[in-house]
């Protein structure tokens, strides 16, 4: 008896000590994704700036570019490990205050915040331009998995919304207080405070929100209900800032213009320079083919806009061809799988929700950005994630990976102990 008690002693002593003495903890397979994203944003990066030595206009090298993008990686290493090691409860505790913050500041851009390309979305941290959007997505996801946490013991008998237009009955305000404003508040509130900066980003936040409702187990009916209503409103709300020159809603109209008429239209030009930036794009992906140019050998980054960034999977598929660009957006899927894989292991809603949310946002943010280099959706402004040149962007989704380790090492340590 005392031998056993001594035996499983030292065994959980020994788990503990490896535990410990493990510096990467979690889902080896998101670490693997992570880090050949990491080495391919500095070779894409790289390699599309070439220009900028060419480009008088630009107060830019490709050296510089290059040294940026390395900064901005040898910052993203320690941050997924911090991150990764932090148990997600803590993120449950501080999610309502991070909340609130992001909003607060994504507030401020309008007014204090530095303006590129007609939308006001950085806030200047000395020679730091840092997008509080970008956080605000992520604790969106988080808010609602929060909310959705506490409320699972009838979620499937709740309802969303008011069923009836008579707002001033009791039982209609009932819903409104105690379901609409909790659950769905922080969803619209983030939707229509990023509207007027980035109207895509609001897509995203709709799509992964919308799953994770589904996921919860809310009826399909309230969630047929909210899409309704959400896109009514999002349609009439860019309608009205495109016609008082409010924000973005020029853009995003001008942009579905644009995609409409070329679908519809004769598709012929007269010269290079009256090509749409999306043509500019497809014209990258036909020339690279099946096997590409080759690394740092593609014409592409003399005729596409931002190769960089906003185009920055045409640029990868004009240098490295059809076939590694699939494998590319399949590492971006399996980010997706592998959050339902940590997400089957939780045990409770809320790590649940937020790693399948976090998942969804990456892997979406992902399509969105390819869908538009193929022309099958107008122009949207997405990065790459982790790819495309940009700081925040790349911070941001490294947090969200972290977060995801972090609950996949913490459903590990538990079914070791057990």
């Amino acid at each position: 008896m005392a031998t056993n008690r001594s035996t499983s002693g030292s065994e959980a002593a020994e788990r503990e000590l490896r535990r410990r003495a493990s510096i990467i903890e979690g889902d080896r397979m998101l670490w693997i994704i992570f880090t050949v994203l990491l080495i391919l944003s500095i070779l894409v990066v790289y390699s599309s700036t070439a220009k900028m030595a060419y480009d008088i206009s630009s107060d830019m090298s490709t050296t510089d570019s290059l040294r940026q993008q390395m900064i901005l990686v040898l910052m993203a290493i320690p941050t997924i490990f911090v991150v990764h090691k932090i148990d997600y409860k803590w993120y449950r505790r501080f999610t309502p205050t991070l909340y609130w913050l992001f909003v607060i500041l994504t507030i401020a851009t309008y007014f204090i915040g530095s303006t590129t390309n007609g939308a006001a979305r950085w806030i200047a941290l000395g020679p730091i331009q840092f997008q509080p959007s970008e956080g605000l997505k992520i604790m969106t996801i988080l808010m609602l998995a929060l909310r959705m946490d506490s409320r699972q013991s009838n979620i499937h008998n709740t309802l969303l919304l008011p069923t009836s237009w008579h707002l001033r009955d009791s039982k209609q305000r009932q819903i409104i207080k105690e379901n609409t404003i909790p659950i769905l508040g922080p969803v619209i509130l983030s939707c229509l405070v990023i509207l007027p900066a980035h109207t895509s980003s609001v897509v995203l936040i709709f799509i992964a929100s919308t799953i994770m409702l589904y996921i919860a187990r809310v009826r399909i009916r309230e969630i047929l209900k909210f899409t309704m209503l959400t896109l009514a409103g999002g349609v009439m709300l860019i309608m009205l800032m495109s016609a008082v020159g409010m924000g973005r809603g020029d853009t995003a109209g001008g942009r579905f213009s644009a995609w409409v008429e070329e679908w519809t239209g004769d598709g012929t030009v007269d010269a290079v320079y009256k090509l749409s930036d999306t043509q500019r794009a497809m014209i990258a992906i036909h020339n690279g083919g099946m096997l590409g140019e080759g690394a740092g050998q593609s014409t592409a980054r003399a005729i596409v806009v931002h190769p960089e960034s906003d185009f920055a999977y045409a640029f990868f598929v004009s240098e490295y061809g059809l076939i590694i660009a699939l494998i590319l957006m399949m590492l971006y899927l399996w980010i997706f799988f592998r959050s339902i894989e940590i997400f089957r292991r939780c045990n409770t809603v809320f790590p649940a929700l937020m790693t399948l949310g976090l998942g969804l946002l990456i892997t979406c943010q992902a399509l969105l950005h390819i869908l538009v280099q193929t022309h099958i959706i107008p122009e949207t402004g997405q990065t790459l994630p982790l790819i495309s040149r940009g700081g925040t962007s790349l911070l941001i989704t490294t947090i969200a990976m972290g977060m995801m380790l972090s609950v996949s090492r913490t459903n590990k340590h538990n079914t070791l102990q057990q």
